[in-house]
C-alpha cells in the first residue's frame, strides 16, 4: 500500500513540474512578442516598391491600375505613427486591366490624365499630409488639383527587417469633390448606364525606411 501510494505522488509531482514547464514557456514566448516594438523617429518612403492602386467602376465594368509615389515620410512616436505626408506623381498613372500595349490602355491613360479627370499638365501632382491617427484610423487632407478635403481610411503599421511598412484597408473617395465631373449623374442627365460612378476605391502600401 506504501508503494502504491508513494508512485502516486511521485507521478503527481511529475505532473506538476510538466505543467509549470508548459506555462514558464508560453510566459516566455508571450514576453518576447510583446517586446517587439516599432522604432521611434522619421521614415522615408522607398518609393520603387510602394504604391497606390485605384479602381473606377461604371455600370458596363470597371478600370484598376496604379500611381506612382514621387516621395514621402512616416512619423512614428512611441512605436505609434502619429503623422507623415505623401506626394503622388500623377504623370505614373497607370491602367492594368488592359494590355499594356493596347491601343484602349493608352487612349483610357491619355484620358485619366487630360483635363476631363486629373489635368495632368497643370497639376502633375496630389499630396496627402496626415492630421492624426487613433486606433488604427488615419485622417488627413487630400490635396488634388488644388482642391484639399479630409479624408480618412483604416491602416496597419507593421515592423520590417528594415523599417516599417504602412497598409490601408480599401476606401472610396468622391471624385466630384475634387472638381472631377465627367460622366457624373450628379451634374449630366440622360447619362443612361453611361455614366461613370462618383466614389472610386483606393489603397495603398508604403515601405519605408531610416
Amino acid at each position: 500500500m506504501k508503494k502504491i501510494l508513494f508512485a502516486l505522488i511521485l507521478s503527481a509531482s511529475f505532473i506538476a513540474c510538466k505543467s509549470d514547464k508548459k506555462t514558464e514557456k508560453t510566459e516566455d514566448v508571450s514576453t518576447k512578442v510583446s517586446e517587439i516594438k516599432i522604432e521611434d523617429g522619421s521614415y522615408q518612403a522607398k518609393v520603387d516598391v510602394s504604391t497606390l492602386n485605384w479602381k473606377g467602376n461604371k455600370p458596363t465594368g470597371s478600370h484598376n491600375g496604379t500611381v506612382a509615389i514621387k516621395e514621402g515620410n512616416l512619423n512614428v512616436l512611441d512605436g505609434k505613427l502619429t503623422g507623415g505626408k505623401f506626394i503622388f506623381d500623377m504623370e505614373s498613372i497607370t491602367v492594368l486591366d488592359l494590355p499594356a500595349d493596347d491601343e484602349y490602355n493608352g487612349k483610357l491613360v491619355a484620358h485619366l490624365k487630360n483635363e476631363d479627370f486629373f489635368d495632368v499638365v497643370n497639376h502633375p501632382t496630389a499630396v496627402f499630409e496626415i492630421t492624426s491617427v487613433s486606433n488604427n484610423i488615419v485622417k488627413g487632407n487630400l490635396t488634388v488639383k488644388d482642391i484639399t478635403k479630409p479624408i480618412e481610411f483604416t491602416s496597419k503599421l507593421s515592423v520590417l527587417a528594415d523599417g516599417i511598412e504602412l497598409s490601408s484597408d480599401t476606401f472610396k473617395i468622391d471624385r466630384t469633390d475634387f472638381n472631377i465631373q465627367y460622366k457624373s449623374k450628379k451634374f449630366f442627365d440622360n447619362l443612361k448606364d453611361k455614366f461613370i460612378d462618383d466614389e472610386f476605391e483606393i489603397s495603398f502600401k508604403v515601405l519605408a525606411s531610416k
